[in-house]
């Protein structure tokens, strides 16, 4: 049983760590003179992540972990673009 515990609460931690992980803000990181579209993007991209943050300590975190989620979702979509501009890079 305890095994159990030890198991679950290493679990809630890892999963806590990957979280924050996440959670992190979207950074501006795309050259603007190669690819001035996907800078634009990513900037609309963080001032979107602003906007929830602001919504959240307005609303005092009770938006029903939509607006994390949404946050985590927009840092993804700013490393897919870094991506996509490192790959168009790497294709001239």
């Amino acid at each position: 049983m305890r095994l159990k515990n030890w198991t679950v609460r290493i679990a809630a931690a890892v999963l806590l760590c990957a979280g924050i992980a996440l959670a992190q803000a979207p950074v501006i990181n795309i050259d603007n003179s190669r690819h001035p579209n996907l800078a634009e993007a990513q900037q609309h991209i963080q001032q979107a992540y602003q906007k929830i943050s602001q919504a959240q300590g307005a609303n005092k975190d009770r938006l029903g972990g939509h607006a994390e989620k949404a946050k985590q979702l927009l840092a993804e979509a700013s490393r897919e673009l870094k991506a996509a501009a490192e790959y168009a890079n790497h294709r001239r």
